[in-house]
This record gives structure tokens, sequence and C-alpha cells, in this order.
């Protein structure tokens, strides 16, 4: 190769180191690691999260339609003025000596209460956009709550496993080397790779799951350029009251006054009722007042008239939205009880479960996850000084496995049984501090 084609050959590689260092640098800023608490993250959706904010646009057009309600009919003004004279051979002449103009003026005027009637309703519709807002923002916000704990403990299991694998790894390497060398049967190098392969599998499996969560979260707040790592204080579960102080029976009171889908229900109950006495109202007729004058095409010259007018209900009285407006009233009531007894089947069934994982919870002791860590590291350096086999080095190891998970599965449990209380309710009654 010349001298030339090596320099070219040394400035491409050069490029290409270039282009990969870019591209590196891009991709960790694409994904940013951000931590955040549980507060922050309740601050940043609620003022982010582009589908609440679209849900609140329903609540200022049912306001702005409250407004239209309250508006009078306008005045109807007529013009009717004469084209040609054919006496005076003049087009247009509306003059006061020889034209003719007529000009009326009519106002149409509702009867029965009917604009009083519309303006209740469209007040009942905007209490229904204010129930479905702030129900969407308490179905937002349990999923935020509940995704936020899920990913908190996932990663704490996943922190587990990293150790695991760091430290198998380098017992690997180890038993690599020693397995060439003839020192150590193959038996036993295999055995403790398969224990590493299968921690690198759950380990995957449990980052797909984490993926998914922190996908969630970024639609959730907005931001897909971070990697949400929840921070979350130690005492996050003992700083929550236990569930059991808390009577079923207030818990069921607070949802029927918290429960916007209930009261959503109970909107449209009352919607439809006033919608009834409105159709009955329309059964009524309107009225429609005016005033004419007419300056020479009448009886006599500058002739004025008042005009009254109304339809004749001979043959439509709206008696088939009258008829369909009751039995909307009727199908109503029954959705509000559907509704409240669902509000209370969700109420009791979270309690049931916020008491069972409390109760579980009781039975572990919570210097157990510090003493299993502890004990995993003396069986380590007892394995390294051959002072235990491989057998019982995989034994403890799966058994630690298991014991962290269902540790942090349980712990999750009863942060996701709160939550589950706390949407049932429609309230957050149960925090950590």
């Amino acid at each position: 190769m010349s001298s030339k084609d090596a320099r070219v050959a040394s400035f491409c590689r050069l490029l290409t180191c270039c282009v990969l260092l870019l591209m590196t640098g891009l991709s960790a800023n694409a994904q940013d690691t951000l931590r955040i608490t549980l507060q922050d993250a309740e601050k940043q959706f609620l003022e982010k999260n582009l589908q609440l904010l679209a849900e609140k646009y329903n609540v200022s057009i049912a306001q702005a339609e409250i407004i239209q309600s309250r508006l009078y009919n306008n005045p109807n003004l007529t013009l009717s003025g004469n084209i040609y004279n054919p006496d005076r051979n003049k087009f247009f002449d509306v003059s006061n000596r020889t034209g003719q103009y007529e000009v009326g003026i009519q106002q149409l005027i509702s009867l029965a209460g009917r604009r009083n009637k519309q303006i209740q309703l469209a007040r009942t519709n905007a209490s229904m956009a204010e129930n479905a807002f702030f129900d969407l923002l308490r179905t937002l916000r349990y999923t935020l709550r509940s995704n936020f704990y899920q990913t908190y403990y996932l990663q704490n299991s996943m922190k587990a496993y990293e150790e695991q694998i760091a430290s198998l790894s380098k017992m690997d390497a180890t038993y690599k080397d020693l397995q060439q060398k003839g020192l150590v049967t193959l038996k036993d190098a295999v055995r403790l790779r398969s224990l590493l392969y299968s921690l690198r599998a759950d380990r995957t499996n449990m980052q797909n799951q984490l993926n998914d969560l922190e996908a969630e979260l970024q639609l959730l707040l907005q931001n897909n350029h971070a990697w949400f790592v929840p921070a979350m204080p130690d005492t996050a579960i003992s700083g929550i009251p236990e569930i059991r102080q808390t009577s079923l029976q207030s818990l069921v009171d607070s949802a029927y006054v918290n429960r916007q889908d209930l009261q959503l229900a109970q909107n449209n109950l009352l919607y439809n009722q006033q919608n009834y006495q409105l159709q009955r109202a329309i059964a009524a007729p309107d009225l429609t007042l005016g005033a004419a004058f007419d300056k020479r095409g009448s009886f006599v010259d500058n002739a004025t008239f008042l005009n009254v007018a109304i339809d004749l209900p001979f043959f439509n009285r709206n008696q088939g939205n009258i008829k369909a407006a009751r039995y909307s009233v009727d199908q109503t009531k029954l959705l509000v009880q559907q509704q409240t007894q669902v509000v209370e089947n969700e109420v009791q069934t979270a309690y049931a479960k916020a008491v069972n994982t409390d109760k579980m919870l009781e039975t572990v002791d919570p210097a157990f996850r510090a003493q299993f860590e502890q004990l995993l590291q003396a069986i380590t350096d007892n394995f390294l000084k051959k002072n235990i086999s491989l057998l019982e080095l995989t034994d403890f190891y799966d058994s630690y496995k298991e014991n962290i998970l269902q540790l942090n599965q349980l712990q999750n449990a009863r942060m996701q049984a709160i939550e589950t209380l706390n949407f049932a309710v429609g309230k957050t009654l149960f925090n950590n501090k």
C-alpha cells in the first residue's frame, strides 16, 4: 500500500470514529436519566399531560354554552319598498310624497319558562363536563402513581440482579481460567455459567417490563427524552397509616362524595329530568309580537299595525320528544343505581386487598433484606475460599433471587392496593409523606 493510500485509510478510520462518538453522544442525550419524586411527577403531569389539557377544553366549551343559552332571540326587522312607480315613471320611489314603503319589526318570545329551562340544562351540562374532566384526572393520576411504584420496585429488583450478575461474572471468568488449567471440572464451570445466563435472562425480561412502564410514564409526563428513576424515601411504606384504622363505611361514604363518575351519573339524571321539563315547555308554542308601518299601501296613508302571532298546537304538541325524555329519565335512574353499586363494590374489594397486604407485610422482618444481603456476601466469600460447595452457592443464589423478588413484589402489592383504594374512593386518603 502506498503512503497516500495509507493516509486516506487513516483519515477514513478517524472520520468513522468521530461519527460513532457523535452518535453515541446523541443517543445518550436522547435518554437522559432523571430522578423524580412522586410529587414532582404529579406536578409535571398536571402541567403537561396533553390528554388532560384537551379534556379541560370541554369544560370551557360547556361554560360557553351557558352564555349562549342566556341570550335572547334577536328581533327581526323587515323593509319593503317600491321598485317602480308607473305613474311617475320612477324607479325606487320611496319618497314621502309619492312613494310607497313598509317597515316592520318582530320579536319572538318563548313561553312556559323555556329560556330558564335551557339555561338550567346548559349549567347541568357544564357540571357533567367538569365531572368527566375530574374523572379522567382520577384515572390518569392513578395510572401515574401505579406505574411510579411499579417502576420503583422493579428497578430495585433489577439492582439486586445486577449485583448478583456482577459477582457471578467475576467468578465465571475465574472458573473459565481454572477449567482450562484443569483445576476445576467442566461440570462446575458449566453449572456456574448456566446460573449466570439464567440471571441475565431474568434481568432481560425485567428490562422489557421496565421499558413498557417507562414508555407509559413518558407519555403521561409528555417527556420522551428522559429515563425516569423514581426517588422514594425508605419510610414510604411505614409512613402510610394502616388501612384498618379507617372503617369501611367511612370510605364508602367518602366515595359517594368524591367519585366523579358517580356524580356524572347523578348529573346525567338531573340533565334528563330538566330535558323532560324543557320538552314539555316546548309543547307550548312561541309568541311573536311585532309592529308595522305602511306608508300608503293600506286602507289609509301612514297606517300602523300591531302584529301578534302564535302557532296553534293542533297536530304537533311535541308528544314524541316528551315521551322519549320520560323514558330517558327512567333509564338514567337505573344507571345511577348501577353506578352506586359499582362504587360500593370497588371500595369494598380495594379495602379487602389493602387489609390483606397490610397483614402480610406485618409478618416480614424489616431487617430481613439487609440480613439476607450480608449473608449473600458471606456465602460468596466462603465459596471463593472453598469453604462451601458450588451446589450450596447456586442454591443460595436461587433462594436470594426468589426472596428479594417476593419482598419487592409484596411491597409493590401494598402500594398498588393503597392506590387502588384511593382510586376507588376518588380521593388520595392514604399517601406517603
